[in-house]
């Protein structure tokens, strides 16, 4: 998938998120999708390279950037707690939309939970429940 597919790819995936919104708090060349006021994702350029920006578990994230040259530590970002998608040849529209709505699960259960538009356990495990 080449970059700019990887930024539709993922806008299209974090457009349908309950309770998902679009801003530009960094100007028009940031994209960045938030769950009731907490980033989930980011969109951008690196040096002419599109990039996706993401949340995730720490050990997942670990053996993600082992196991994909294409994902690297968050860009500006916790390098712990953020990753950076690239687009390549090895990236798919499943990858992308499992990786952003880990994401999105990951922000949505530090929420508290009358503030959840979703239950985090559940929501795209097959049982999705919005509220």
């Amino acid at each position: 998938m080449n970059g700019p597919t990887l930024h539709k790819t993922a806008a299209d995936c974090a457009e349908e998120l309950p309770g998902a919104q679009l801003e530009h708090p960094f100007g028009p060349d940031w994209e960045v999708f938030k769950v009731r006021g907490k980033v989930f994702m980011l969109m951008t350029e690196v040096p002419g390279r599109p990039v996706v920006i993401l949340k995730a578990d720490p050990s997942e994230a670990l053996a993600l950037r082992e196991q994909y040259s294409y994902i690297t530590p968050g860009y500006h970002m916790n390098k712990k707690h953020w990753i950076t998608l690239e687009g390549g040849d090895g990236v798919g529209k499943k990858l992308v939309e499992e990786l952003v709505t880990d994401s999105y699960r990951l922000v949505v259960a530090q929420l508290p939970r009358a503030e959840r538009p979703v239950d985090p356990h559940t929501y795209g495990t097959g049982t999705r429940t919005a509220r």
